[in-house]
């Protein structure tokens, strides 16, 4: 099979397309015949970043196919199913970069007839946003039609991946959704994803016009510059309220005033996917399914998120366009 490998940390160009034979699943493992793979920020860091234990790695978290073998303990009638995977590629070679892939059962869900490019969207960005819309004191555990009904969320840079994640689960949800980005172009993208109000900060006053729609303050905050923009969240906050930092846009440090704070009981709370309790992330991947199954999930332009497709063989340059902050989705097709 063709695979994307790379046995050091580095640039893109660490990235080799090379044969290999195609794995067998393990026992508690089925084989996937990769269609798409995602391309995610944590993928390029970690390709700069962190040490291969086994001394090469296939890229590659987020993927869709189809299940072609299992392993021992595998129900057989799995073989045929279409599958969306997440966290393929977590502390394990074998990610979603390749013509075939091997992952835990757990980790290949039911895609039904959904498309593959959506499918290869799903997993980490909107598992990272399931989590920033639960984890405050006062939302729910779980998301479904009507579970955010009373609640409104603020996403700060609703154009991006996980923005764009957020705005839809949310929606989904019924909360009242209100987006910031910093262009006209992308104001559009996060409508089509389904924000209610969409914030020019660049243009206008983020406090004021959050407070025409929720003078109360937001129940969450999803953000992805938390250092840019702790002073704005602060102001915004509901009692109650959470603010969840699954990113460092811009870098820097959050300084944060005790009193504002302390009176509404507020939270800041951090996320990442790869750490999350068991149980928040098993919660993430029932509720992201139903909503794809559902129709809650939507990719493409009409939906907020374009997509920009690479054959395997130029996988490197799909990284570099990701590390360089395209808008939209990146996604690596297997089969050219």
């Amino acid at each position: 099979m063709k695979a994307i490998v790379y046995e050091h940390i580095g640039d893109p160009s660490v990235l080799h397309l090379v044969d290999r034979p195609v794995p067998e699943p393990d026992r508690g493992e089925v084989l996937v015949r990769v269609a798409y793979s995602g391309v995610n920020p944590s993928d390029w860091k970690m390709r700069r970043q962190f040490p291969l234990p086994a001394g090469w790695q296939i890229p590659g978290q987020d993927g869709a196919g189809v299940i072609e073998a299992v392993g021992e303990g595998v129900d057989q009638d799995l073989v045929g199913e279409r599958v969306w995977l997440w966290e393929a590629a977590w502390q394990r070679p074998w990610g979603t970069a390749a013509e075939y892939t091997v992952v835990p059962v757990r980790q290949a869900v039911r895609l039904g007839d959904a498309s593959f490019e959506l499918g290869a969207c799903l997993g980490i960005p909107f598992l990272t946003a399931h989590r920033c819309l639960t984890a405050g004191e006062y939302l729910p555990d779980s998301l479904r039609a009507g579970a955010l009904s009373d609640h409104t969320v603020l996403v700060q840079g609703g154009a991006g991946a996980v923005g764009n994640a957020a705005i839809q689960l949310a929606a989904w949800a019924d909360a009242c959704v209100i987006a910031t980005v910093s262009s006209a172009e992308k104001a559009q993208l996060a409508a089509a994803a389904g924000a209610s109000v969409v914030i020019n900060y660049r243009e206008r006053d983020v406090v004021e016009e959050v407070r025409k729609v929720a003078p109360d303050g937001v129940h969450t905050i999803v953000e992805v510059s938390p250092a840019r923009n702790a002073a704005t969240d602060v102001q915004l906050l509901h009692h109650g309220g959470v603010v969840c930092v699954y990113a460092d846009d811009g870098g820097g440090e959050v300084t944060l005033p005790i009193g504002p704070l302390v009176v509404p009981n507020a939270r800041w709370q951090f996320v990442l996917v790869y750490t999350l309790p068991k149980a928040a992330k098993a919660q993430a991947v029932v509720d992201v399914a139903a909503a794809a199954a559902q129709g809650g999930i939507r990719v493409g332009e009409e939906a907020g998120l374009p997509l920009h497709r690479y054959p395997l063989s130029a996988t490197a340059a799909a990284h570099q366009a990701v590390e360089d902050s395209v808008v939209g989705k990146v996604l690596v097709s297997a089969s050219e």
